[in-house]
């Protein structure tokens, strides 16, 4: 991938789309299927994620979902916050990064038994491939997701 342009996954067929960064605000279409690709402030940064929201962000999603569980008062999870917000801008189209509030969340969060936070779950064709616990460098977190893809 240039510079000068990113790759966003379309969200209704899963179509890779390579788009200029000069073009990102005309809000362009996928190739494929014409559906508007999503847009560039939620193409680049991190979704919230809900029980409610969880099997179509995560589970349904046509590229690998990085998940983060953590909690607003876990002081390791606001560590690791900016962190997920770099990788998010800079893999865009490649991967997703999601957010699932433990808190607010209780059903996604036992499901997967998530026992302690920051837990970083790696989702692939809607399966769990992998999981980091704790808060971790950024390298570290981008070597554990690359391992996977």
């Amino acid at each position: 991938m240039s510079d000068n342009s990113v790759i966003i996954s379309c969200s209704s067929c899963g179509a890779k789309n390579r788009v200029p960064v000069s073009r990102l605000e005309d809000r362009p279409v996928c190739g494929k299927c014409k559906t508007r690709l999503p847009a560039p402030s939620a193409a680049n940064r991190p979704v919230d994620v809900t029980d409610a929201s969880f099997q179509n962000e995560v589970l349904a999603s046509p590229i690998p979902v990085l998940l983060d569980c953590w909690a607003p008062w876990c002081g390791p999870c606001k560590m690791v916050a900016p962190v997920l917000d770099e990788i998010a801008r800079e893999y865009v189209g490649t991967i997703k990064v999601a957010k699932l509030n433990v808190d607010n969340n209780p059903a996604t969060a036992s499901q997967f038994r998530t026992q302690s936070i920051p837990t970083m779950i790696l989702f692939k064709n809607g399966r769990e491939v992998d999981r980091l616990v704790g808060a971790a460098p950024k390298q570290q977190i981008i070597n554990f997701v690359q391992n996977q893809l």
